[in-house]
């Protein structure tokens, strides 16, 4: 087995609790990868001997992004509808509709290349592990492909059957949860570890979503819910009942959701790439960490609400308008986004994970926040491999 030492760390971010800190950062440093995962981090001066060298002349290493929320596979662009809304037209999730009709029209070959392409971009800005969602199909033969393309791309694939009611059901919503319960979820069942559904007004409901949700549970598949994005609703108790994983979004919070997420441990993922491109309030993280919540950060890259593939402006944001630290930011779009996905294999780099790390022009991840909107990895590794 090839192993790789990587020296000369200015900071390396471990997210391991036993070092001491947030971020378990180690300063003047070194990693050790054989074969795909870590096998040793420390202290450059006590690095062991590897196969292969690399010096990183003082730069910071972090773990690989984790992004627990993207919506690649779709057709199209939403360029018009953005434009408007910085007019002043609201959002609202009719949208989807618009992605929907172009989604089904496009072949196999177009779908997979734009998903090719979106990945990529994610890899050049540190990502090394991305959750794919269907949702752009809403029939049982376009939500199967969705999910077999996205299979291609990531093992964190997501059934969203139940994005919104198709235009072809709109005078029978009833019969929209018996499809996507009934013929859509045998088709997409192994093709997806995640079930997710829109809980939101203009998508469905909490009896629907609960439907939904129970249905995929029963088949093997994990639940996970889009909640409280355009107000207050019933999305995060469900997904506190329901045993989620994460509840996304989280914009519009009681004190009740809040208190559910903390005593629950689901994940509360924040997403604000979206609030950027709405001009919606963006989510109180503060509120949120201060209570006990675990919370991820992902971009939640799709064609209609946000269409930003970089966890770094991600960051920014956190940092800048929902008054994260740097420190909690990076943790939250590292390892909180890990436990979004129920992972312990990726979002740290300690003895047994996966070797993904990004390498930053920078000395450290702080510089992230500090200099916004600048291409800060220099190189992003993959199980130990540069891609």
């Amino acid at each position: 087995m090839t192993s790789l030492v990587v020296t000369g760390i200015g900071s390396l971010v471990t997210n391991d609790p036993a070092r001491g800190g947030l971020l378990g950062e180690i300063r003047d440093a070194a990693l050790v990868v054989e074969g795909s995962k870590v096998a040793w981090v420390g202290s450059r001066s006590d690095a062991p001997a590897a196969d292969n060298a690399i010096d990183v002349a003082g730069r910071g290493v972090i773990p690989g992004f984790v992004d627990s929320h993207s919506h690649l596979v779709f057709a199209g662009d939403r360029a018009e509808e953005f434009a408007a809304r910085m007019t002043g037209t609201p959002y609202s999730a009719g949208g989807i509709r618009t992605t929907v009709a172009a989604t089904r029209q496009a072949t196999d070959e177009q779908l997979t290349a734009n998903v090719a392409r979106l990945v990529t971009e994610m890899r050049r800005q540190g990502t090394t592990t991305v959750e794919i969602k269907s949702g752009y199909g809403l029939t049982v033969a376009d939500e199967a492909r969705a999910l077999e393309i996205a299979r291609q791309f990531t093992d964190e694939t997501t059934y969203l059957g139940a994005h919104v009611v198709p235009a072809d059901y709109a005078d029978d919503p009833a019969g929209y949860v018996d499809l996507v319960t009934g013929p859509m979820l045998d088709a997409v069942a192994g093709h997806a570890k995640w079930i997710d559904v829109f809980v939101e007004r203009g998508a469905f409901d909490e009896d629907q979503a609960r439907a939904i949700l129970t249905a995929g549970i029963a088949r093997g598949l994990q639940p996970r819910v889009h909640a409280n994005q355009l107000g207050e609703g019933p999305g995060v108790q469900l997904a506190c009942e329901l045993g989620a994983a994460a509840a996304d979004h989280c914009t519009y919070l009681s004190d009740a959701d809040i208190d559910a997420l903390a005593q629950t441990g689901v994940v509360a993922g924040l997403l604000p790439a979206i609030e950027f491109s709405t001009r919606s309030p963006y989510p109180n993280a503060r509120r949120l960490i201060d209570a006990g919540v675990t919370v991820a950060l992902a971009t939640d890259c799709n064609p209609g609400s946000g269409y930003s593939s970089s966890v770094p402006f991600c960051i920014a944001i956190a940092v800048r308008d929902m008054h994260m630290t740097p420190a909690e930011a990076l943790w939250s779009a590292t390892a909180g986004g890990a436990k979004a996905l129920r992972r312990h294999d990726v979002g740290r780099l300690t003895p047994g994970a996966q070797a993904n790390f990004a390498v930053l022009d920078a000395p450290s991840y702080l510089h992230l926040a500090y200099r916004p909107g600048v291409p800060l990895v220099t190189q992003t590794y993959l199980g130990g491999r540069p891609v």
